[in-house]
């Protein structure tokens, strides 16, 4: 009986989403009546046309632009993997996976109903004063995001308006201070006691009113939507233009080149898009990760460099060596000089000086401005902390370099995308044998720097990588400013800079470590010693 009762069981299953699915095209359709029979009366011209066509025959110059953001600009028909950006980074793991484990509830109920569903879940009992994710880490997610044909749209309007249906701490900065926008129209979230409690304020209407008082009577407003019939500020504008699903997934990504605004800075962990089949992977690797960093650390610590290097290219950690020269041989040292050398490199992680170590088979010293006591522990070479007073820490290097070579990363500060921060010029000073070295590295799945979270499990996410490559060149020798003494100190530092930014194809700034934390964490750089790098 249990058998033959299965198929109308089955049968009753596959009724259920097929009822739901029409229920819902019924709504879709009575609200397209109700919309259709508002805007009738309206003064504007609704046309579906491609996005390249409009800029091939119209003129954007003078006319106020209104995107729906998530419609007409990004490429992703899905916003989920923004959400879960800001339930890992902001929140934790467990916030992360419980947003993860209501993705099939999400998949199921309507647009509306589903972004509710995953503000609570990102959201409830963030502070909102320290809430920085969507200026340090977002920005990058989105930008990778955005298709360029709409791009182009954009870039021709006058005034450009966004509407999102996230947050509006999410898109602000990234479409303010990255794609230019001149107004940006989100959710307003909830804060009780000054933490958000995981609701958003209604918005019925509200949008419409701001839009209408932002377009002026004397520019013609020109909107890019994807699905018209569910926008009620539409008829602010007079031509609505459709975006089609399909055109979308032809879209181009932006190139690097073509921001706005280079991304200099970015933070997070995370360094894939966590959308659902990455975030399984990552949730079911992330038990065995825990174990192999312990096991990567403690035989990079405890075992001579000939046998450890093979085992951790068997377990994934892979360095990839390029000498220009004999200068980073360590037969050459010239015994005549009093100073070992000082290699002087740009900083990628906190684990820089010691892949120079496991390059040249041989320990260094290092100098770093901020340690953690867990790292200083951990660390298989002799680490020495700078107090950032520019005589003490004079005296400091000198003395180290008496005693043997001497690794320094006068950046000051980790910076993971293809850019180089300015050179503190102290390293110039202390000695004429100065090797550049230019450092890359790539991950997989977590990035082992961060700026806002606890820099204690720096080495330790790095380790975590299923597969991670450390690229380490070393680079003609040069001398500083006692063999040329009409050379300054900064003209050594920049040159130092500008071999290792060519070398790598990174562009050079003058940006500091305090610039970088003030765009991702909001302040100078001084952390308690419980929570720095």
């Amino acid at each position: 009986m249990v058998f033959k009762a299965l198929p109308y069981t089955l049968k009753l299953i596959l009724f259920i989403p097929r009822l739901l699915l029409k229920l819902h095209q019924n709504q879709t359709k009575a609200l397209r009546r109700t919309l259709s029979n508002t805007t009738h009366g309206s003064h504007y011209r609704s046309q579906t046309t491609l996005i390249s066509d409009h800029l091939n025959t119209s003129d954007l110059s003078q006319k106020t632009l209104i995107f729906d953001v998530e419609g007409t600009l990004l490429r992703s028909p899905s916003v989920f993997a923004y959400f879960m950006l800001v339930a890992f980074e902001s929140g934790s793991l467990i916030r992360a996976f419980v947003l993860f484990a209501l993705y099939p509830l999400l998949v199921l109920v309507d647009d509306e109903l589903s972004i509710k569903i995953m503000v609570m879940v990102s959201f409830c009992g963030l502070k909102k004063d320290g809430f920085r994710v969507g200026s340090s880490v977002l920005p990058k997610f989105f930008l990778e995001d955005v298709g360029l044909e709409g791009f182009d749209a954009l870039r021709r309007g006058k005034k450009k308006v966004g509407v999102s249906k996230l947050p509006q701490v999410m898109v602000e900065c990234f479409l303010k201070d990255y794609l230019e926008f001149d107004h940006v129209f989100g959710r307003e979230l909830k804060v009780v006691g000054g933490y958000y409690v995981g609701l958003m304020k209604e918005n019925k209407g509200i949008i419409k009113h701001r839009i209408n008082q932002v377009v002026e009577e004397d520019y013609t407003s020109v909107c890019f939507s994807n699905k018209k019939v569910r926008h009620d500020w539409i008829s602010c504008s007079k031509e609505v233009y459709v975006v089609s699903d399909g055109e979308k997934k032809a879209w181009r990504v932006i190139p690097r080149e073509r921001y706005p605004k280079g991304l200099i800075f970015h933070d997070g962990r995370l360094a894939f898009r966590p959308e659902p089949v990455n975030m399984l992977v990552m949730f079911m690797w992330f038990p065995f990760s825990i174990l192999l960093s312990v096991s990567r650390i403690a035989i990079a610590i405890t075992i001579p460099y000939g046998v450890s290097i093979p085992i951790l290219v068997f377990t994934g950690v892979h360095l990839k060596l390029t000498n220009n020269n004999s200068t980073s041989n360590p037969k050459t040292f010239d015994h005549k000089q009093h100073k070992g050398r000082l290699y002087v490199c740009n900083h990628r992680t906190l684990l820089d000086p010691l892949y120079l170590s496991f390059g040249l088979k041989k320990p260094f010293a290092a100098v770093t401005y901020s340690l953690s006591r867990m790292s200083e522990i951990i660390s298989p070479i002799k680490t020495v902390r700078l107090t950032r007073d520019r005589e003490q820490d004079a005296k400091t290097m000198d003395k180290m370099l008496k005693l043997g070579d001497l690794v320094v990363c006068p950046e000051g500060t980790t910076c993971r995308e293809p850019y180089l921060l300015r050179f503190s010029p102290l390293f110039a000073e202390l000695s004429d044998h100065i090797v550049p070295v230019a450092l890359d590295t790539y991950v997989s799945m977590f990035h082992g720097t961060t700026a806002g979270g606890l820099k204690c499990l720096d080495p330790f996410f790095f380790m975590m990588n299923p597969r991670s490559i450390y690229r380490v060149r070393f680079l003609d020798q040069v001398h500083g400013t006692d063999d040329h003494p009409r050379t300054t100190r900064f003209d050594v530092a920049n040159h130092v800079q500008s071999v290792i930014g060519k070398t790598l194809e990174f562009e050079c700034t003058s940006l500091t470590r305090k610039d970088k934390y003030l765009v991702l964490a909001g302040n100078e750089g001084f952390v308690n010693a419980s929570n720095k790098r």
